[in-house]
């Protein structure tokens, strides 16, 4: 096929596909899923072998978020039954943490529901890092805080944190359809202060809320544009109580697809497969792990996950290899979590080649609140022009395990 052939060679020299070669992997057929799980298989290996990074959500503060994300179940006036508290302690957070390390986690993502941290909530988080961080030797850690204010990122870095997740989520066409309370504008400029702190900068999507085919597109070259060193997909989590609850517009072939596409226009990224893949991916989960080269482990922030023994099982049944401690994530080409990130606003992963020209620097400019969106939120609040379309698909709660365990409950994680 001439198309993956292109892609895959593109793909291993780090250059930008164009927009039609990534709408036209959206529009393969399932007689065509095999051939493009391979070609975007080639490379993923090139750029991180048969490694695969595990990362661990642990939930500092969960519901009750005054942000009205659509997608969210701590949203503003959502009536989903999830777990609902305020900060845990450090050494509450540090032992939840240890429980994802020991079971291969390298990277503790330190998550909370609100629209930003005060510089309070700030001080609070740089204390859970020093403890996780002292119980937990080599571990990286990513805060998850929400929209950031001037130099809360270079506050975060000096108190040990690696990297800083805000995910834009969808394309700045619809980004106004899925949330109200802030902008596209302000998630993109939260990427970017963390970029010019020094922090490794995360930045992903959720597929599955009705978007089209450009609109996926369109957030993925603008995440490319944002050069982050780590891109989480996530697939929408339709919880009931949510405006989006009847959002069922995923296949686990459409998602591999889309997987595909995010691997293709960002080669040498970590790529990480988090919230939704148990329940749209399902049995074909292991051929996710070709395409992605990370996963979260174990539960997300308001929804069950798969046990954490499964992960692992899948991963080396596959094939895969857990990535260790000692490992460098990232291509040797790229910064890596321990190294200062490039300057925000260009891709640094072209040795200044120019392959991220108009066709492919970011047309957005990011915005985002809460930041409960890190591993698979499913929302946080009431806007939602996208959401319940009369053709929607029904609920099914049968697939949608609401946490009941985990940290801030008396039982242990699924680690």
């Amino acid at each position: 096929m001439d198309l993956l052939n292109t892609l895959v060679d593109k793909g291993l020299r780090r250059e930008l596909p164009t927009r039609e070669e990534a709408l036209a992997v959206l529009a393969t057929s399932d007689d065509e899923l095999l051939d493009v799980v391979a070609a975007a298989g080639k490379v993923r290996r090139q750029w991180f072998g048969r490694r695969v990074k595990l990362n661990y959500l642990v939930n500092l503060k969960s519901g009750l978020c005054p942000e009205d994300c659509s997608y969210c179940s701590q949203r503003l006036g959502s009536k989903a039954e999830i777990l609902k508290y305020t900060w845990l302690k450090p050494e509450e957070a540090s032992q939840a943490a240890a429980a994802g390390v020991a079971g291969g986690a390298k990277r503790v993502c330190l998550v909370a529901s609100g629209r930003g941290p005060t510089d309070r909530d700030v001080d609070r988080v740089g204390k859970t890092i020093a403890a996780i961080k002292e119980q937990n030797e080599g571990v990286e850690v990513c805060a998850c805080l929400g929209l950031l204010s001037d130099g809360q990122a270079e506050r975060l870095k000096d108190a040990g944190a690696d990297a800083y997740n805000h995910n834009l989520n969808t394309s700045e066409a619809t980004y106004g359809q899925i949330t109200r309370t802030h902008t596209y504008a302000d998630r993109v400029d939260t990427v970017q202060k963390a970029h010019a702190a020094g922090l490794s900068a995360c930045s992903g999507l959720i597929a599955g809320m009705g978007e089209s085919d450009e609109d996926l597109v369109d957030v993925v070259y603008s995440l490319r544009g944002l050069d982050p060193d780590s891109v989480p997909v996530n697939f929408l989590i339709p919880f009931e109580g949510t405006p989006l609850a009847k959002e069922w517009n995923l296949t686990p072939q459409r998602a591999l697809r889309i997987l595909a596409m995010v691997r293709f226009v960002c080669p040498d990224v970590e790529v990480r497969l988090a919230g939704g893949r148990e329940v749209h991916l399902r049995s074909m989960q292991p051929l996710a792990l070709h395409l992605v080269n990370s996963i979260f482990l174990g539960d997300y922030l308001t929804s069950e996950g798969q046990a954490g023994q499964a992960d692992l099982d899948m991963i080396a049944d596959a094939g895969f290899e857990v990535e260790g401690a000692g490992t460098s994530t990232l291509p040797a080409h790229r910064s890596d979590v321990a190294a200062a990130a490039a300057p925000a606003g260009g891709c640094g992963a072209h040795d200044g080649a120019p392959v991220c020209g108009p066709a492919g620097a970011a047309d957005s400019a990011g915005t985002a609140g809460c930041g409960s969106a890190c591993g698979g939120c499913s929302g946080h609040a009431e806007a939602a022009p996208v959401a319940a379309r009369a053709d929607a698909g029904a609920v099914r709660p049968d697939l949608v395990a609401v946490r009941r365990r985990g940290a801030g409950t008396d039982l242990a994680p699924n680690a």
